[in-house]
């Protein structure tokens, strides 16, 4: 047999013995441990029944003072004690925090209303219809559809006003006795109320100027 055997031999001997060593010393604290536990059960079930029995007598005897809890409760609820404090005190400066910012919070409010009705009112008169209609009674002269567009188009470059969206607002305020609307040819040009009469006595030259337009 050679020596690499023999020492193979002898290290597989060792370990086996320090395994079968460990294994029962594992096996022997097993055992004293369940004991110890089995004897701190039967101590506690014996510590409960008491415990019953003393509150039954508490009561039948009439005190009016709360029952003792059992001596494990106290060890159970001291830990978390002070934190559910420190969680209640930061939830009520959470809630002060809050209180404060919401009775703050309706001056700015307050505040912002009169520039939200001013926008408001700044928008509405922003309305195509209403720069449509405010077109045609600052000139005197009639405006085609084209005309108008064109205007409003270099007025208002952000909106992408269309000559199409312009003609259906012409008609619209055709409709509601806001814009009159007269056919010179094959062209058609608009004019506010007001100015209505000078639609029907055109000049020639100007009505070949807006048709050349």
């Amino acid at each position: 047999m050679s020596e690499s055997t023999i020492t193979a031999t002898g290290l597989t001997s060792q370990y086996a013995a320090q395994v079968t060593g460990d294994l029962e010393h594992n096996v022997k604290e097993q055992d004293r441990l369940s004991a110890e536990i089995a004897g701190l059960q039967e101590q506690l079930a014996a510590l409960q029944s008491d415990h019953l029995v003393l509150v039954n007598v508490q009561q039948a005897l009439g005190i009016s003072s709360a029952p003792i809890p059992p001596a494990a409760a106290p060890d159970s609820t001291t830990v978390p004690a002070p934190r559910t404090k420190a969680a209640a005190d930061t939830g009520a400066g959470k809630r002060t925090r809050a209180k404060k910012a919401d009775t703050t919070a309706p001056s700015r409010t307050t505040a912002k209303k009169p520039a939200g009705k001013a926008a408001a009112v700044k928008t509405a008169q922003l309305t195509l219809v209403e720069l449509v209609r405010r077109h045609l009674t600052g000139h005197s002269e009639p405006r085609s559809a084209a005309d108008v567009t064109t205007a409003l188009a270099t007025a208002h470059p952000e909106r992408g006003i269309k000559a199409t969206v312009v003609r259906t607002t012409l008609e619209g305020l055709v409709a509601k006795n806001q814009a009159r609307r007269a056919k010179q040819g094959a062209s058609v040009y608009y004019t506010a109320p007001n100015t209505a009469e000078q639609t029907a006595t055109l000049d020639p030259e100007q009505t070949q100027s807006k048709q050349a337009e």
